[in-house]
């Protein structure tokens, strides 16, 4: 092994163990005990080291929320039943997956899913330092669109095994014009994360059915992790599987039985 590699592999080493102490102050105190300073010193390090690995505490966060993305992804993934059953359940095992996945972990959904986007990155000034990363040393680093990194993964190969079992949605003609920008937006995504979708499952009925299932799903997971329901939140999961029922009736979706 020469030099290089070594170097290599002590880096990924550190990277990976700063963001383990962050998750783990995330976890354990909330996004706001997440400092450089903090992780240093759990690390037994100056603060001023980690400029090596991160730039900013924005970009820390930014990795945190890949890390927490990919691991919430791959559950839901493992979540859907086995290829022999209807596409009902699988959409109903993603939905509910995200639910006990945002109840077990909610600051990570927290800072996932009701953390506002950061501002996009300043110009550096003359003389002023980058990382060794070539990020400027208290840029804001810009947020990847977390939910493409979770649910298009899940979600696009659904919404093409849905289209000949989804009848047309119905679409108030107010909302038609505005839902080609969110279906172009939509075909961008998932060419960006390298998912080849059938014209037919992105129609404007098939995003507006996305639309509907996502608004009323974190609505209501939201609702729950925050504790902001006006009424006894121990009927909240009986209220969850009353809403998935309805979703599937307004989709035309129907369980095999």
């Amino acid at each position: 092994m020469n030099e290089v590699t070594r170097r290599e592999q002590s880096r990924a080493a550190t990277e990976s163990d700063i963001r383990r102490h962050a998750r783990e102050l995330l976890v354990r105190e909330g996004q706001e005990a997440v400092t450089l300073r903090a992780i240093a010193r759990e690390l037994g390090i100056t603060a001023p080291a980690l400029y090596r690995y991160y730039a900013s505490r924005e970009e820390l966060l930014s990795r945190l929320r890949e890390d927490i993305c990919g691991d919430l992804s791959a559950e839901l993934t493992a979540s859907m039943p086995a290829q022999a059953e209807d596409h009902l359940n699988k959409v109903l095992a993603v939905c509910r997956g995200f639910r006990w996945w945002a109840l077990a972990h909610p600051r990570e959904f927290a800072l996932v899913f009701a953390t506002p986007a950061a501002k996009a990155p300043r110009k550096r000034a003359n003389g002023e330092r980058r990382g060794e990363n070539g990020t400027t040393r208290g840029q804001e680093t810009p947020r990847r669109d977390e939910l493409g990194s979770v649910f298009l993964k899940v979600a696009g190969p659904l919404m093409a095994e849905g289209v000949a079992e989804s009848p047309p949605a119905h679409i108030p003609e107010e909302l038609r014009d505005g839902l080609g920008d969110s279906r172009r937006d939509l075909v961008e995504a998932f060419a960006n994360e390298g998912i080849e979708m059938p014209r037919e499952a992105l129609s404007a009925e098939a995003v507006y059915l996305l639309l509907r299932w996502w608004a009323r799903l974190y609505g209501q997971v939201a609702l729950e992790v925050f504790e902001q329901f006006p009424f006894d939140v121990s009927q909240a999961g009986r209220l969850f599987e009353s809403m998935l029922v309805e979703l599937a009736r307004e989709s035309g979706l129907t369980c095999s039985g």
